[in-house]
């Protein structure tokens, strides 16, 4: 989605670097309040309503700014709504997945996204993927099956719900693509929001759970990191290039192997970090593709389970 801010932004590239650095060290601590909420026994149904409530409610002063009154309802409902259902479905299966995995590790399993995506861009977007870049989708999921190892490491349902989590969130990609220039992408964020609130208030009413002060102020942290760490994003590609800051989100990782290390003690083996510099290798290779042949830039499609 362009805007007449990144024509501009373009020439510091510098400053969207930056910015997308900064969104990977802050979404992180996504996880860690999510972990924490799902310790305490809270329905990861409820959770998912705090990260889509809240960031309706936060996101809705940059869609009235950016589009006005008219930015409040959706011009394509059931459409936004199958976007928001997606989303919603990443996140409860990736805030599942920390219930069995330390942070870290579920983020290498969910960074297959953007090879799945590549993988079904010709089918549901009719998109032309050449032999170099299906050799890096391939080398990519070996990248996937070395982190997960399969028959040599215990079966761990993490696993399938961090899978699950990158799958659900690549067909959404796919589905944001369709409808990308239409409208800012804070504007898109908010309807996405305020559709995945509406049916998950009416989803979760039956497992509601009396939150804590304590937990209010964990479900707060969920709506405002996922927010503001798409506003970063969002605001980094204003300045830079979607084939320069793309590989940049594989960074996540390390803040994530650092807080999931201080909060809870995990630490991810050796090949999990073999895993992922394979996945990154591969991401780097399919960007720099994309930008050779000219395919429209994935901006500001990327967004936080």
């Amino acid at each position: 989605m362009a805007s007449a801010g990144q024509t501009a932004g373009h020439e510091r590239p510098i400053i969207g670097v930056a910015l997308m650095l900064a969104a990977m060290a802050v979404l992180p601590f996504l996880d860690v309040a999510a972990k924490f909420l799902g310790q305490q026994g809270m329905p990861i149904l409820q959770i998912v309503w705090a990260r889509m409530a809240f960031g309706a409610v936060m996101t809705l002063p940059f869609a009235l700014r950016l589009g006005g009154r008219a930015a409040l309802w959706p011009d394509r409902p059931a459409y936004h709504t199958g976007r928001a259902f997606l989303l919603a479905a990443a996140t409860f299966f990736f805030f599942y997945a920390l219930k069995f995995l330390p942070i870290a590790d579920a983020l290498a399993i969910f960074f297959v996204q953007p090879l799945i995506l590549t993988a079904i861009s010709p089918f549901v977007l009719g998109e032309r993927v050449g032999p170099r870049r299906w050799v890096a989708v391939m080398v990519g999921f070996v990248g996937t099956l070395i982190i997960i190892r399969p028959g040599l490491a215990e079966v761990n349902p993490g696993t399938f719900l961090a899978l699950a989590a990158g799958t659900s969130l690549a067909f959404y990609l796919a589905m944001t693509r369709r409808i990308s220039g239409r409208a800012h992408a804070m504007v898109t964020t908010f309807h996405t929001s305020l559709m995945g609130a509406i049916f998950l208030t009416l989803a979760v009413l039956p497992l509601w759970q009396a939150p804590s002060t304590p937990q209010w102020g964990l479900m707060l942290a969920v709506g405002f990191v996922a927010t503001f760490g798409h506003f970063l994003i969002v605001k980094a590609y204003d300045h830079a290039e979607a084939s320069l800051l793309a590989p940049l989100a594989y960074t996540e990782i390390i803040m994530a192997t650092a807080v999931g290390w201080w909060f809870f003690g995990d630490f991810p083996d050796a090949w999990t970090f073999v895993g992922v510099g394979v996945l990154i290798g591969c991401a780097i290779f399919i960007s720099m593709r994309e930008r050779a042949h000219g395919l429209p830039p994935k901006e500001r499609e990327f967004e936080q389970p």
